[in-house]
């Protein structure tokens, strides 16, 4: 069952990046390390040979995953963002109410979400606490160490 997930124009550009890359580059890699491992004798006892299929099978496995990905990927028009709650693509100013720290983060779909770069993913437990939510109100984060409380200070794009 494929489930339709939302992205950034550069998100996607990024998934059909790597898909690409992946069809040509990869598929040529794998098949110059298979012809090499072929060329070195009896395949039966070739762990070259092994490994070089082996990648090859998760290469097409990572490939397909790719293609279905791209095929379900829609692109979110922030025009059509309402920024009253919070919603994929919004960012989202949010207060720890516990030690007061603020910090922001865009909610993105998981393949995007990169934490170095302020992007949480919607399926992430503070993205899930956070959709719906508008300013003022307070999240309910469940984290390993318990819950925590956000305040939402500011949604914007």
């Amino acid at each position: 069952m494929s489930t339709v997930s939302y992205y950034t124009q550069e998100g996607l550009d990024k998934l059909k990046k790597e898909l690409n890359d992946s069809i040509t580059k990869g598929r040529v890699e794998i098949a110059k390390q298979i012809a090499e491992a072929r060329d070195k004798g009896d395949l039966s006892e070739n762990a070259e040979y092994d490994a070089a299929k082996d990648a090859q099978g998760h290469l097409e496995l990572k490939i397909a995953k790719l293609k279905q990905v791209v095929g379900n990927a829609r692109i979110m028009d922030e025009a059509k963002i309402d920024t009253s709650k919070v919603s994929i693509l919004s960012k989202v100013k949010i207060k720890n109410r516990g030690n007061g720290m603020e910090v922001s983060y865009t909610l993105v779909s998981e393949e995007e979400a990169d934490l170095k770069t302020g992007k949480i993913s919607v399926k992430s437990p503070i993205g899930m606490s956070l959709l719906g939510k508008k300013i003022g109100e307070v999240a309910l984060v469940q984290a390993p160490a318990g819950s925590i409380e956000f305040e939402i200070l500011d949604i914007g794009l």
